[in-house]
């Protein structure tokens, strides 16, 4: 049965992602647990808390999001079991805002077409929506790679991540793995202040996606040659254990090097680069998206095969 449900839910977030009517009502599922760990930040990451304190707030954030978003699922599953032959179908309804295919084609296009249009200032305030980084001095190469490097981790994140978890786990699955990762996109960095309270997040994070950036590596991989000897010799080169498996991936397709040099909050880290050639511009953004697209498919394709077969 859950082969099925995900095979609907991917459909459906195809087809309609996260309208824009339903996000300006009611907002997003994941924008409940960015208010929870924001509340809990403001309790548990005082300053004045010395760093084992912080560090045990950061870890009862997690336990508190682990259990609701479980605790939800449970129920909605439980919820969608009343109406029988039905219930398959209202699951897939629960899970369907859990995936971001649709929606991280969305932030990718305008950035694409501001870069076909000439338009660099406008590029960089598409790309300023779905990266950390300062893009306030990128020229279209800097553009560019930044947004392929969105494109191939998101494609972890927001698709195979939520997906192996839904098939896996079902309801329960997929919204604590949401929570976790909204919880390490806001607070599981190495900088202060969320050194020590953000600790547990990135660390429950980092195994929870260590199959799925390994999966998702390998669809990348096959869906445009080239990906394989540079993915294995630069999977390591990021300092995530995950992030680095698909962006090495996307570069190898691509024939570019990706990473490298950045810039967040005025501060240049000099990160090592991921992948040989040269640095990616418009083209290679634009066969990115069409690689991007490609490995989803295959994604539905395998679902789709289970979903047969059982």
């Amino acid at each position: 049965m859950a082969e099925p449900v995900a095979l609907l839910a991917l459909a459906l977030d195809a087809a309609v992602g996260w309208p824009a009517r339903v996000y300006a009502r009611i907002g997003h599922p994941v924008g409940l647990f960015a208010r929870i760990i924001t509340a809990c930040e403001r309790r548990w990451n005082c300053p004045s808390r010395g760093r084992g304190a912080r560090k045990a707030g950061g870890i009862a954030t997690v336990l508190l999001l682990v259990g609701l978003a479980g605790g939800g699922g449970i129920l909605l599953t439980l919820l969608a079991r009343t109406l029988g032959a039905a219930g398959w179908f209202a699951i897939a309804i629960f899970a369907w805002p859990a995936l971001a295919q649709r929606s991280l084609d969305q932030h990718v296009q305008p950035v694409i077409a501001a870069l076909q249009a000439g338009e660099t200032a406008r590029a960089r305030a598409a790309l300023a929506m779905i990266v950390g980084r300062d893009t306030r001095d990128l020229d279209e190469f800097g553009i560019a790679r930044a947004t392929i490097e969105s494109l191939a981790e998101s494609f972890c994140d927001g698709v195979i991540a939520p997906l192996l978890w839904l098939v896996t786990a079902g309801l329960p699955g997929v919204w604590i793995m949401k929570a976790v990762n909204t919880a390490d996109s806001l607070i599981g960095h190495i900088e202060e202040p969320h050194r020590d309270f953000g600790w547990a997040a990135a660390r429950l994070d980092d195994a929870m996606n260590f199959v799925p950036a390994r999966i998702a590596a390998i669809l990348i991989c096959l869906a445009g040659p080239g990906g394989w000897r540079i993915g294995w010799r630069y999977r390591r080169a990021h300092a995530s254990p995950n992030a680095g498996w698909p962006e090495a991936a996307m570069a190898g397709v691509l024939g570019v090097k990706l990473a490298g040099p950045v810039r967040y909050d005025g501060a240049l880290r000099d990160k090592p680069w991921i992948g040989e050639g040269d640095q990616p511009g418009l083209r290679a953004l634009v066969r990115a998206r069409r690689v991007y697209h490609r490995a989803c498919a295959i994604a539905w394709g395998i679902v789709g095969g289970l979903a047969w077969l059982v």
